[in-house]
């Protein structure tokens, strides 16, 4: 049997207010190719269908485009609800759709029922465990414990004591936290998902298992040869500009996993993060591969230049965020001022000057005199008459 296992889609997200919908569409695109050119029998999504638990119409639009496409092709499709879903949007109509070979799987009570395929070497039975709340089923599982460990151990109990009386081949697929010595490298883009600040769940939870398909890190990650995350199939953050995106292709032989191989996907638009002087950026060529990236710049110069955002993007006019970190130790660091018997209008100007280490022009200086007069309730009253 050939899966293909993929996650983290969040159908309708944006990155820094960019839409992100016609990415998506095409990474959906090449996922249907996959199907096909690689003859896939199981496609396997790991939870975060959606990015929000109340999508926008558009994103639904693609969710539902997508299912139809996917219950056309050649595969099977199981897909399970994160912790960016509702479960129960998401699960609207599972029982009417699980007739057109799509197997959606939202409830934590059914973790113990699989969706059973056979293959030339007899039946593989696939659990869908849904995103599980430990404070959503501690009461109803009798919980040892308020974790995400101790949810995913009760939950794999019930799938080890169901495939017990079953035999066979098995995959599960879960939306989770989940490492082994150490806990995998997490990204930006990630909502924390902790309890009592504790959200790991460790890998041994999944042993027996031919193989385990992993949701909520972005980045793919191969915790053992048959536990791995996919990741998300775009870069969804600035921390995920060196991430390769794509989806596992595996091949399940009859005593397990086979084969394991990355498929990349393509790259709409690639992310990059540059920082430097103003002017060496506008005028390095080096530079010019970046030119049609989104960019998170920080700029290094000792002051702040006008307009920098503006003069970025004449040379780079996909540049998304703009920091500042000058080279010189303390500048733009504030500094504790003694605001007795000054003006308003004086302290703001202290600020600029100690924050880009040049003082205010002076039509910028006028501009914080008009927005000091405009907060205070008398204009003509000066803070520094009050507080004589």
């Amino acid at each position: 049997m050939r899966i293909l296992h993929t996650s983290d889609w969040h159908l309708g997200r944006s990155f820094h207010r960019e839409g992100l919908l016609e990415h998506q569409a095409a990474h959906l695109d090449h996922v249907l190719e996959v199907v096909e050119t690689e003859g896939v029998d199981l496609v396997v999504v790991s939870g975060d269908i959606y990015d929000r638990a109340l999508p926008p119409v558009d994103a639904v639009h693609l969710a539902n485009e997508t299912f139809t496409r996917l219950a056309r092709s050649r595969a099977r499709v199981v897909l399970t609800s994160g912790n960016h879903d509702s479960a129960q949007r998401l699960g609207f109509g599972a029982d009417l759709i699980d007739a057109a070979g799509i197997h959606l799987r939202t409830k934590a009570a059914s973790v113990g029922t699989p969706i059973v395929l056979e293959d030339a070497h007899g039946p593989v039975s696939v659990y869908g465990l849904p995103y599980l709340d430990p404070d959503a089923v501690r009461s109803a599982w009798s919980l040892p414990a308020r974790s995400h460990e101790a949810a995913l151990r009760e939950a794999m109990r019930r799938v080890k004591t169901d495939l017990a009386t079953r035999g066979g081949r098995s995959v599960v697929l879960a939306h989770a936290f989940v490492g082994g010595g150490t806990a995998p490298e997490a990204s930006e883009s990630e909502r924390d998902i902790s309890v009592g600040g504790v959200s790991l769940v460790p890998s041994s939870v999944f042993d027996g298992i031919d193989y385990t398909a992993l949701g909520h890190l972005h980045g793919r990650h191969t915790l053992t040869e048959t536990i791995r995350y996919s990741g998300s199939p775009l870069a969804y953050s600035f921390s995920e500009a060196d991430h390769v995106k794509g989806a596992w292709l595996v091949d399940l032989g009859a005593t397990g996993v086979t084969s394991c191989d990355f498929v990349e996907a393509p790259v709409p638009r690639r992310l990059a993060r540059i920082s430097g002087r103003l002017d060496d950026l506008l005028t390095d060529r080096s530079l010019s591969v970046h030119e049609g990236a989104w960019l998170q710049v920080t700029l290094t110069d000792d002051t702040r230049p006008e307009r920098a955002m503006e003069q970025l993007r004449r040379r780079f006019p996909h540049t998304l965020v703009l920091a500042f970190q000058p080279s010189s130790p303390g500048l733009g660091l504030a500094a504790a001022v003694d605001v007795r018997g000054r003006s308003d209008h004086d302290i703001t100007l202290d600020f600029v000057a100690t924050l880009r280490g040049a003082p205010a022009t002076d039509a910028e200086s006028a501009l914080l005199l008009a927005a000091c007069d405009a907060c205070c309730d008398d204009p003509e009253l000066d803070l520094a008459e009050v507080l004589a």
